[in-house]
């Protein structure tokens, strides 16, 4: 089925970069008298359902039909949403959360303190089988709801409809900030269990915009101003997302923003110093060093990647430098740590030593000491039309040259990918990045890294949870614990950077590629405010017709 549907996506992207003179951004007179009509290209999400909605692509949807306790500024700061007031005990443990009263969900229904444990506790129900349920696992009672013990969540209270108590199995200082992720939004009650396909392809929200119509699968996804929103108004009187083929998403989005059917637009890499030059000039440029990394994930628990030494090796043996300087022209800059710069009170430069530098010396005694040896097949695999081609291809054969290994890549479309990481049989590596959810170090180090978010499925095998390289130590364990824990803000970075150099670089669990710098291109002949926002996306809450 993917593959018939590819042959649509492509027909379709050609006959709309055909009628772009037609219909490009903005153009509609009456579309622009309402706010303007912003129009985007993306893959086919996961899910825009909160439940589920965990990569870029879903949780851009998700963000902007469901608004919760709080929101985050590009620079990390949190701020309040529905939230009025948030407080903890001493031992942080119990966080009280006062909720802003009157405002609803776009079928009428209140936005109340149940609205909220009626969507946890929708996320954390076993039959679910959320993939980003781990977030809420230091709630009280999250085992027994997850594993399927009960249906009730325990820490979980609705005291009065502005009133939302949450009880953690252990304290946990920075809770407040996790709410940010799209996984703590509120639903109705029409929402029902976490497989209703009618709300899982057309959700009822409170965010900023609302769905028109359903999801149309491989096609597109509409979104419109919602009137009644409980805050701010969106300017902007549609969304329009139209849905490209996986293969060569980024050249689908460059090419329709220069025939003027996108108003915001990633681009392929090689293509990026030239975009520069042309849209720059125009302020139609947008560049920022943004809360993320790119990573390979080394499947830690397989052979041939089953040791440190294996996975050392791997990463002494790639020329970071080279490939920024050669590939990326000069647009990225190697990482040599998890945690990225803008977490300023946690960031290591340096943290991993086999990042710092290529050492083929060492790769080559690292390699042979682990049994890593020439003619090994290692298993290289990438999510297809985002641009990663070119540098996987330079990796793939620095790892060829320097190690003598027989790499095999294996590119598939981003949801194709993500499944096929979480199989339990997966060896080798597979290009990754993570961009923030919410601010805070916890949110790279847990999810990544921490066994509780492996999330097995005890009858498949399958890693419910983004830890896609099933990296497992109870020492990093119990660190993260400790640092959650731990009130003084000083304190609390201190043992974080303790686990991150656990985990990187004695064990190196992940191996580190480059900062996450973001570019776009963004219509700003047409449209006033347009940003790049924490998550990387467009701001479209606030962006306005000019």
């Amino acid at each position: 089925m993917r593959g018939a549907k590819s042959a649509k996506w492509v027909a379709g992207a050609i006959i709309v970069a055909l009628s772009a003179t037609a219909c490009g951004g903005g153009d509609d007179k009456g579309d622009a008298a309402k706010g303007g009509v912003f129009r985007m290209g993306i893959t086919e999400p996961t899910a825009i359902d909160p439940f589920n909605a965990q990569e870029s692509e879903g949780s851009l949807v998700a963000h902007n039909l469901f608004t919760g306790l709080y929101k985050v500024e590009p620079n990390g700061k949190l701020i309040p949403a529905l939230a009025e007031s948030a407080t903890t005990s001493d031992d942080g443990k119990t966080w009280t959360f006062k909720i802003k009263g009157g405002t609803k969900f776009t079928n009428g229904e209140p936005v109340d303190a149940e609205a909220f444990v009626r969507a946890w506790t929708r996320v954390a129900d076993k039959k679910s089988a959320s993939d980003v349920a781990y977030h809420m696992a230091g709630i009280e009672g999250y085992e027994d709801l997850n594993s399927g013990k009960t249906d009730k969540f325990a820490g979980l209270k609705a005291v009065d409809a502005t009133t939302l108590e949450v009880k953690l199995s252990q304290g946990d200082f920075e809770f407040d900030k996790k709410t940010v992720h799209t996984v703590f939004a509120p639903v109705p009650k029409v929402a029902g269990a976490g497989d209703n396909k009618a709300f899982n392809d057309a959700p009822i929200g409170n965010g900023p915009f609302k769905m028109e119509g359903s999801w149309e699968h491989n096609k597109k996804i509409t979104l419109v101003r919602n009137d009644d929103y409980g805050f701010e108004k969106a300017k902007l009187a549609k969304v329009e997302i139209t849905i490209l083929n996986p293969n060569n998403t980024s050249t689908l989005e460059y090419q329709g923003f220069q025939a003027g059917t996108f108003d915001w637009a990633r681009m392929p890499t090689p293509q990026l110093p030239v975009a520069k030059a042309k849209y720059a000039p125009k302020n139609q440029w947008v560049e920022a060093d943004t809360s993320g990394i790119n990573y390979l994930v080394a499947f830690n628990q397989n052979a041939p990647l089953n040791s440190p030494d294996a996975r050392k090796a791997i990463s002494y043996a790639i020329d970071r430098e080279a490939i920024a300087k050669g590939v990326f022209q000069g647009m990225q800059k190697p990482a040599s740590s998890v945690l990225p710069p803008s977490f300023a009170d946690v960031y290591q430069e340096g943290v991993c030593t086999t990042c710092v530098k290529q050492d083929t010396a060492k790769a080559k005694e690292l390699a042979e000491k682990s049994g890593l040896k020439p003619g090994t097949v290692l298993d290289f695999g990438y999510n297809t039309g985002s641009g990663h081609e070119e540098w996987v291809q330079a990796v793939a054969q620095q790892l060829k040259d320097v190690l003598g290994l027989e790499v095999k890549l294996n590119g598939k479309p981003f949801k194709e990918a993500l499944s096929e990481q979480q199989d339990k049989k997966t060896a080798g590596i597979w290009r990754s990045a993570w961009g923030a959810d919410y601010p805070t170090a916890d949110n790279f180090l847990f999810p990544l890294l921490g066994t509780g978010s492996i999330n097995e499925d005890p009858a498949t095998g399958k890693a419910q949870g983004d830890n896609r390289g099933r990296y497992s130590n109870p020492e990093y364990d119990k660190l993260l614990d400790q640092a959650r824990a731990t009130k003084d803000a000083a304190a609390r970075a201190a043992i974080y950077k303790q686990a991150e150099k656990l985990a990187v670089d004695t064990d190196q669990a992940l191996i580190p590629l480059w900062k996450r710098t973001q570019y776009r291109l963004a219509n700003t002949a047409k449209f006033d405010n347009v940003k790049m926002d924490f998550f990387e996306d467009p701001n479209l809450a606030e962006i306005s017709a000019k």
